[in-house]
């Protein structure tokens, strides 16, 4: 059963991205340009109680995206490293059948057809803003279902503190994982109550079709309050654990990439600064919003901690 609950969360309609404006991503790529820059020091902005009002009004000013833009830029290195890789190498594909492994310390552990891990939760359709780490930015509506749905049937045990997520292993159709480039399969985490979060997302579909094989399909997270990469692609295993997990950009370059990932302006990238990002399908930038936009929603679950040391 499809249904749609409208949240504070969501973005305006006016801010979904227009599809005719994902098709002219040469004209994009033309004009945008490098994001590269000198990285500057940010200031320390705690637990980030709310977007300045400056920045809000901003926020309200996003362009829609297009669909075909979005489908057709991505970062997806099982397929390969440029943008355009994904969707040119993952045409072949193919998704069906899928399971998921759900173990580590729960009570109902088990390796379950996508069908069934996903058909007791009602779909929902979804708008939220995308953050890339490299500081360009969407808006996408998501087609799926929320993520505390399967956790809750999973049934952690009390002592669980962290979920653990991973990506399909399969070099032979994953041409990307031929190389080492990574260390492979990709693996991201959580906080549990992160994951138990209303915002937390399992995305099956967008723009209000299944899900593009470039974009993570059958099954991808969608995280809107933190950066692009820890929205994990074709999820085949969630694991529950007591430990924090070391995900696989924070072990490539932990000097770069948090285990957090929070959508944090006030904290630039070691090789840019993350006060502005660039919506695609658009040359000028804009503010970046604390938490993406979300600050209100989920500031709380970081009371207390230092937002900078754990970026």
């Amino acid at each position: 059963m499809l249904i749609r609950r409208p949240g504070r969360h969501d973005p305006r309609p006016s801010e979904i991205t227009p599809e005719a404006v994902w098709l002219d991503r040469r004209a994009f790529l033309g004009a945008a340009g490098s994001i590269a820059g000198v990285a500057l020091a940010g200031t320390a902005i705690g637990a980030l109680g709310g977007a300045p009002r400056e920045a809000r009004a901003q926020g309200d000013r996003l362009e829609p995206t297009p669909e075909e833009l979005f489908t057709s830029y991505n970062n997806y290195y099982e397929f390969g490293t440029d943008k355009e890789d994904p969707k040119a190498n993952s045409k072949g594909f193919r998704t069906a059948p899928w399971s998921v492994a759900v173990d580590g310390m729960c009570r109902k552990p088990g390796t379950y057809a996508l069908e069934d891990w996903l058909k007791p939760s009602r779909v929902e359709d979804r708008t939220y803003r995308f953050r890339c780490v490299e500081a360009w930015s969407a808006v996408v509506p998501w087609r799926g279902i929320p993520l505390a749905d399967v956790i809750r049937r999973a049934d952690p045990l009390p002592s669980a503190k962290y979920v653990v997520f991973t990506t399909l292993y399969d070099p032979s159709r994953m041409i990307g994982q031929q190389r080492p480039v990574i260390d492979w399969p990709y693996l991201e985490g959580l906080r549990l109550d992160e994951a138990l979060h209303p915002l937390a997302f399992l995305a099956t579909g967008i723009y209000g079709k299944a899900l593009p094989n470039q974009n993570g399909a059958p099954v991808r997270l969608v995280v809107p309050w933190k950066y692009g990469f820890k929205n994990i692609k074709a999820i085949v295993r969630m694991r529950f654990t007591d430990r924090q997990p070391v995900s696989t950009w924070e072990r490539a370059a932990p000097q770069e990439y948090g285990f957090y990932a929070n959508v944090n302006p006030a904290v630039d990238h070691p090789r840019w600064s993350q006060a502005k990002e660039r919506p695609l399908g658009r040359f000028f930038r804009q503010e970046t919003l604390p938490f993406n936009g979300y600050a209100d929603q989920v500031a709380r679950l970081y009371a207390g901690l230092d937002l900078r040391r754990n970026y």
